[in-house]
């Protein structure tokens, strides 16, 4: 997978996050549209998602130690964060990239 989502931001920081998986496996497939979700309804217009394929380039997993995929990484704002799993729990996932739901 090469998919970039890309959204400019007019206000506020951009969010940079990076998804890794291993092919196009239903649970990767499911954390991808979990966190398309999540994103569009509580960071729209501000957030960029970069899909890393392992298969595809597996040395890519040391520079973020990467040890199971999926695994979500906040890269920015910093201080970088990462999630393990689907993202299927939508209040874990914003607890995780310390994102405040849209109120």
């Amino acid at each position: 997978m090469t998919d970039t989502e890309k959204t400019a931001g007019e206000n506020g920081e951009e969010w940079i996050l990076r998804l890794y998986v291993a092919g196009q496996t239903p649970k990767s497939l499911a954390a991808f549209a979990n966190l398309k979700r999540i994103c569009e309804e509580h960071l729209a217009g501000r957030y960029r998602i970069e899909v890393i394929d392992l298969l595809e380039h597996p040395q890519l997993a040391r520079g973020d130690q990467i040890f199971a995929v999926p695994t979500l990484v906040r890269k920015l704002p910093q201080p970088l964060r990462k999630i393990i799993g689907d993202l299927s729990n939508t209040e874990k996932v914003l607890v995780g990239l310390d994102v405040r739901p849209r109120g």
